[in-house]
């Protein structure tokens, strides 16, 4: 078994001074550490490095947090289903408003609207219940090298930082190590390939509040997760002309997990089709325990060069 965490949390205030810490992942502890700005709103902020426009893993987390807060100690998150709407600026803070739907014996429901300059970016919705006894299985886990013995992601852009200028300025809280050929080395090989998976632990120590752990996970569950849509097609990101842009996320989480242990995260799409694919995955524990399940659609065009 896995080490869990207990679940007498609230998603409270989180100390971003922890030993251990990649500076990376000091910042997305202080992003997860919102402002709270009145009833049920919530204030989060950017990172100083950043994408092109708010990173959709970061919206979900701050969500996440902000639902949190909102729910009292000891009933996890148990499913979110997130809608974006528009790209963040990301100059400037998000406002999170939380709406109460219900708070019942075992379960709690919750909306989450994010907003910049009063228009919607992302609309979360956020269903949390108590652990409780039933059935038990698992889709198995994948036989996959261990990760001590794979290189960093940070490694594998080695002589392609110009066609991988993004993910090379990118934060890199999270310590992400492929088991197979990432896109663009696939991509030099001339090779396809239909799933990706990939170990992912935050790069240092996390604080004992399981709602962190959970956020960290959602944070890192919108990487790596619509790689296999475009290695399919032996393409790569850097590489050829591709627009990608995320419609929904959804996830399931299914027992209490510590993200500063190794997770496999192990996905595939099964379909594309409209200028549209969709990519599943499972998230692993080393032992085996299916800890989370997500399902996200993404907008994705292929721009093929002429000549």
């Amino acid at each position: 078994m896995s080490a869990s965490l207990e679940t007498e949390s609230a998603a409270g205030p989180v100390d971003p001074e922890g030993v251990g810490l990649s500076d990376d992942l000091r910042v997305l502890l202080r992003l997860l550490d919102l402002e709270e700005h009145g009833p049920d709103i919530f204030i989060g902020h950017h990172p100083d490095k950043v994408w092109s426009r708010t990173f959709g893993g970061q919206l979900v987390a701050q969500a996440i947090i902000a639902a949190g807060r909102t729910v009292g100690p000891g009933r996890p998150v148990h499913a979110v289903n997130a809608h974006f709407v528009r790209g963040g600026d990301t100059k400037k803070p998000i406002e999170y408003h939380v709406d109460r739907h219900r708070d019942g014996r075992s379960f709690a429901n919750r909306t989450v609207t994010a907003y910049q300059d009063g228009q919607e970016l992302f609309v979360m919705l956020a269903a949390f219940q108590d652990y409780g006894k039933g059935l038990e299985h698992g889709v198995p886990l994948p036989d996959v090298p261990d990760p001590e013995g794979l290189p960093r992601v940070e490694e594998s852009f080695a002589g392609l930082e110009d066609k991988l200028e993004m993910f090379v300025k990118a934060p890199h809280p999270i310590d992400m190590r492929y088991t197979n050929d990432p896109a663009w080395i696939l991509k030099d090989k001339g090779g396809t390939l239909d799933y990706n998976r990939v170990w992912m632990r935050t790069d240092g120590p996390l604080p004992e509040d399981p709602m962190i752990h959970v956020a960290a996970l959602a944070y890192s569950s919108d990487t790596t997760v619509l790689d296999s849509i475009i290695t399919t097609h032996g393409l790569s990101w850097g590489h050829d002309r591709i627009l990608a842009a995320t419609v929904n996320h959804s996830i399931w989480f299914h027992r209490p997990f510590r993200f500063d242990e190794w997770a496999l995260y192990a996905t595939e799409s099964p379909v594309a089709s409209g200028s549209r694919g969709l990519a599943r995955g499972h998230f692993y524990s080393r032992t085996g325990e299916l800890l989370a399940t997500t399902v996200q659609e993404g907008v994705i065009r292929h721009f093929p060069a002429r000549g």
